[in-house]
């Protein structure tokens, strides 16, 4: 269970989404940004996550898909640390930043 990544932690709220863009704080780690929010979520999760990786920047899909699986699993396998310490519920997003396809090791040394 603990290295899980289960559909209830899934972020998939449009209006959720929306308003951690607007109103969320964030970090940055090159190549990744984290936007995060204290929210009401309405499974019994600590934190629901989404991963983007923006047309703009990487055009072809199939990169993009490669980018946000990386940063599944990234988050997937480092997510520990992260539930141990946090107090409240939190919409958090995982953002893409770099122009090309990065390494797992890249992905993961930004995600610690």
């Amino acid at each position: 269970m603990a290295f899980s990544f289960p559909k209830k932690e899934r972020l998939n709220s449009k209006k959720l989404i929306e308003q951690v863009f607007q109103d969320g704080k964030n970090l940055k780690q090159y190549p990744l940004k984290l936007i995060y929010l204290k929210a009401d979520l309405p499974e019994d999760v600590k934190c629901q996550v989404a991963m983007a990786v923006p047309k703009k920047r990487i055009r072809q899909a199939v990169h993009r898909n490669r980018i946000k699986r990386l940063m599944r699993e990234a988050y997937r396998l480092n997510k520990e640390p992260i539930f141990n310490k946090i107090v409240g519920n939190y919409a958090l997003l995982f953002l893409y930043l770099g122009k090309e396809s990065p390494e797992y090791r890249e992905v993961e040394r930004a995600m610690k």
